[in-house]
């Protein structure tokens, strides 16, 4: 069974960015290189950052199967959508249909919160990613360049579903 709990404590936020330590150099590292995955890991995934975005009205979700922590994610409400701004599963928990069940959980909560759509942010090389979002429904709507500070961006597209 997926169990998906909102997280508010400091204890779990530590938890997910510990998770997040081993997802982003594992996986971000060939797509964006070890310096920027250090940068961002700092400005976006530590325990501190993730508090400041719970305070500015970010949702954060541990994922659990079978009482083990699997992964997080994410979203925020902006007007009438959704905002996924994470999702992340650690390595051995990819492929199992975790991420398809992680999509349909920001769905329902679309739903519940009365969104019409769901939208994210995916980096343009970052390939296997773009094509679960494709195969969820996700369309193409353009692409952003961010720059982050430190010399680095962000080099997305923007997607969206409607739900």
């Amino acid at each position: 069974m997926v169990e998906f709990r909102k997280v508010t404590q400091k204890k779990d936020i530590d938890l997910i960015a510990s998770m997040a330590e081993i997802i982003w150099h594992e996986h971000y590292t060939p797509i964006i290189g070890k310096e920027q995955v250090l940068y961002m890991l700092k400005k976006f995934q530590s325990s501190e950052s993730m508090m400041d975005q719970i305070k500015n009205g970010y949702s954060y979700v541990l994922i659990r199967h079978d009482e083990k922590d699997i992964g997080y994610l994410a979203y925020e409400q902006r007007k009438n959508s959704i905002f996924l701004s994470k999702i992340y599963l650690l390595k051995e928990s990819r492929g199992k249909g975790f991420g398809k069940r992680a999509m349909d959980y920001v769905f329902e909560k679309a739903g519940e919160l009365n969104c019409v759509s769901v939208q994210l942010t995916v980096n343009r090389f970052n390939k296997g990613s773009i094509q679960a979002y494709e195969n969820s429904g996700f369309e193409k709507r353009g692409e952003l360049v961010q720059d982050i500070g430190n010399g680095f961006v962000m080099d997305d597209y923007f997607m969206e579903k409607s739900v």
